[in-house]
């Protein structure tokens, strides 16, 4: 029931985590992730397709293993054998070949494996051509963050757009990182799956930038909320919203990564699904933890935004003050069995209290306790005291 309750005021938005108020954190987490997806790149490498590099491809159908496989290539000449499954076939790459050495490697793999020649099928790529596609895909990549910039600029402002840039470099750099250290084939499919999670993450930014607007459009210099605080509220509002499409969105993907290449040995499928569930989640957590603390930096130091912390501050110094001065009035007022001003109890009239509160820190006071029997005088019998009164009162008469 606790848990139910809880989870209900989380997408209520009545439960706010402190996100951007912890932008340490988040720095040293994506410092990390950063340092080791460049390391990657720097020592792994990416494992360029023949695509970019340029080379030969043979596909066929064998029953052989992956060492009888390429043995078969191998012997025909071949130096530089990637082996591959992709689903029933065989995708060996090789170097670059030429003709006649592309006759001679089929014609040794169809002895060797017992394949019939017209069922190998080749494939050769230029280098050129490979080069052709990776600086198409720069160009894409520039034209793609000029217009983010610029649409940004428009809607909202050039603070989102450099927090969402930012945000969206950081995306690319730990994606291709991981992409080197997994040791993938950096195929087209791949740059297809780069750019998609540039728009998926481009698209929850923009999400919560809105709301942020939204939320800290009315503040003024009276307001009792600072813009850090008005944008932790709004990025709670749609925290819960980000995280459920996320989470919708990497499951599939999930799938086949996962299970498509393992089970049903979807080879070129693996390159854009393996790009897309790394870019889901970063995208994600730097639209979230990356993009909005840093948007945070940049407009606490605007002097609007400034002079609302320097009211909010000094309100809340001119509250304590005031509580302190209440608080020590009470402390040196009389109660009320206290005597007048005038006539000071308790000493002399040139005693003031913290004088008197002096001396009585100063006595000791000690009770004593009768131990022995009460002495006290007889009263007589009360037939006595009958008598005696009668007495008297007939002496009277």
């Amino acid at each position: 029931m606790g848990l139910r309750s809880a989870t209900s005021r989380i997408y209520r938005g009545e439960i706010s985590a402190d996100i951007v108020g912890r932008p340490r954190i988040w720095a040293t987490i994506s410092g990390l992730l950063l340092v080791l997806s460049l390391a990657g790149l720097l020592v792994q490498g990416l494992n360029f397709g023949v695509e970019f590099k340029g080379g030969s491809v043979f596909t066929f159908k064998s029953s052989a293993s992956i060492e009888e496989v390429r043995g078969a290539v191998a012997g025909g000449g071949a130096h530089q054998v990637i082996v591959q499954k992709a689903g029933g076939d065989w995708r060996v790459t090789t170097e670059s070949l030429t003709s006649a050495h592309v006759t001679e490697i089929k014609s040794h793999v169809s002895q060797e494996l017992d394949v019939p020649a017209d069922k190998i099928s080749t494939q050769v790529v230029g280098a050129s051509w490979g080069g052709e596609i990776q600086e198409k895909a720069w160009q894409a990549l520039v034209v793609f963050m000029i217009l983010i910039i610029a649409y940004l600029s428009v809607a909202f402002e050039w603070r989102m757009a450099v927090a969402a840039v930012v945000a969206l470099v950081h995306d690319l750099v730990i994606t291709a990182g991981i992409y080197a250290w997994s040791g993938f084939e950096v195929t087209p499919a791949t740059l297809l799956g780069f750019l998609t999670i540039l728009g998926y993450s481009l698209y929850d930014a923009v999400v919560v930038f809105d709301m942020i607007k939204e939320v800290t459009k009315p503040l003024s210099a009276t307001s009792k909320t600072t813009y850090s605080e008005a944008a932790n509220q709004a990025l709670s509002s749609t925290l819960v919203r980000s995280l459920n499409t996320s989470l919708v969105a990497i499951l599939p993907v999930g799938a086949i990564l996962f299970i498509g290449t393992t089970l049903f040995g979807a080879g070129t499928l693996k390159d854009l699904s393996l790009a897309l569930f790394v870019g889901m989640i970063v995208g994600t957590y730097s639209s979230i933890c990356v993009a909005t603390p840093l948007l945070v930096q940049f407009k606490e130091r605007e002097p609007k935004y400034k002079q609302i912390r320097a009211n909010i501050a000094r309100r809340e110094q001119s509250s304590k003050r005031q509580a302190k001065t209440a608080k020590v009035k009470a402390a040196t007022a009389g109660g009320p069995g206290d005597a007048p001003e005038d006539e000071p109890s308790g000493g002399s009239s040139g005693e003031g209290p913290d004088e008197q509160s002096d001396i009585r820190s100063t006595v000791t006071v000690k009770k004593v306790v009768q131990t022995g029997p009460r002495q006290q005088p007889k009263r007589g019998t009360r037939q006595k005291r009958r008598g005696g009164g009668s007495g008297s009162g007939s002496g009277g008469k």
